[in-house]
């Protein structure tokens, strides 16, 4: 079995150290150079040839982001970030993600030995998932951090609320899920659609601290509001919630209206926010009246709720393998036959906005 080969660039000798002994606890991955900073790293690129490189933002000599610039527009290798993500962090990682890395991590302030043990399963899928990524089609997910106990979708459905709502309403509602690659995929996705679209709630695997920076960027650029999800928001046209990261986002009945509902619950797939619970609850709440889009993403996550969503009577849409980055959770809801159609990205706006209107 060919090993994933990572390079790690952070000026702490000790989170060297950590990283590498996490990483290579994989049999699937091997560390094979690290280095304090970017100058030290630049020349064992060109010796190690790694197929992925995790960094760090704020270091001496060169900073990550002068360095990941440089690196994207002369030797792009795939980049998962591993900073910390508050104040001007946030900030900065919206520039990383820009520049061209694919997947984001936080780290505390004060980093400890146990913060990278229990991040384990989180820190190898992601650099796992950066290794399958398009490197001509560089763009980010970020990935949460945190214990990863096995929990089931009804386990969270269960914290929020029970039994079968009446669906009387033709309000008509979008959810969307994406993972690695998600960013940019989103932004293609809510760019094209038009003030007067259905409400969307969207699940997009990241950290708390950069949900709000994300969505406020999104809000600027597009011609729809787009903002973090706050606790009971009413789902309404021409608005797009992304669930804040760390909390899963549920579609739930408010009268009439649908609504959303905001909680703790257990980690589902490995992910909090996960996909599946936001369409199993699109698919209990919402049924014929949903429309599902899943995305670019590493992972089963999100392919048996579309698949409860459609056999709920919603209509269901999967981006297609040519313009995905890890073409994923499409291909696990495809398999799963939980799709009505194929699309590849920039048609999925235009044909999601015919099919309400039908």
């Amino acid at each position: 079995m060919k090993k994933v080969k990572v390079m790690i660039i952070d000026d702490s000798a000790f989170v060297r150290q950590t990283l590498t002994a996490i990483l290579n606890s994989d049999v699937e991955i091997e560390v094979i150079a690290t280095a304090s900073d970017p100058v030290f790293a630049a020349s064992k690129i060109s010796r190690n040839h790694p197929d992925v490189i995790t960094l760090d933002l704020e270091m001496p000599r060169m900073n990550g982001l002068t360095f990941l610039k440089k690196l994207m527009q002369n030797f792009p290798i795939p980049v998962v970030v591993i900073s910390s993500l508050t104040g001007k962090g946030s900030e900065m990682a919206l520039k990383a993600l820009e520049f061209g890395a694919l997947e984001v991590i936080t780290k505390p302030k004060l980093i400890t030995k146990e913060f990278f043990e229990e991040s384990k399963i989180l820190i190898c899928d992601a650099v796992k998932a950066a290794s399958q990524a398009k490197t001509g089609k560089m763009v980010p997910i970020i990935s949460k951090p945190g214990v990863i106990p096995r929990f089931s979708v009804d386990e969270v459905l269960e914290l929020s609320h029970k039994g079968v709502v009446i669906r009387n309403t033709t309000d008509k509602i979008i959810v969307v899920g994406a993972s690695t690659g998600g960013t940019t995929a989103l932004e293609v996705f809510l760019k094209a659609m038009p003030p007067d679209c259905p409400g969307i709630v969207i699940v997009l695997h990241m950290p708390e601290v950069f949900t709000k920076s994300f969505a406020d960027r999104l809000n600027k650029i597009c011609s729809i509001t787009v903002q973090e999800g706050t606790q009971g928001e009413t789902i309404t046209q021409g608005k797009a919630i992304i669930a804040p990261g760390n909390r899963h986002i549920l579609i739930v009945k408010s009268g009439a209206k649908y609504s959303i509902d905001i909680n703790d619950g257990p980690l589902v797939n490995r992910h909090r926010p996960s996909v599946d619970v936001l369409f199993r609850s699109a698919a209990n709440y919402a049924g014929p009246n949903a429309i599902g889009i899943i995305m670019t993403g590493m992972g089963a996550d999100g392919a048996k709720g579309l698949l409860e969503m459609k056999n709920s009577g919603a209509y269901t849409i999967a981006q297609d393998e040519e313009s995905c980055i890890v073409y994923g959770m499409p291909k696990m809801a495809i398999a799963l036959n939980a799709v009505s159609i194929i699309l590849p990205l920039d048609e999925i706006s235009k044909h999601t906005c015919q099919k309400v209107l039908r």
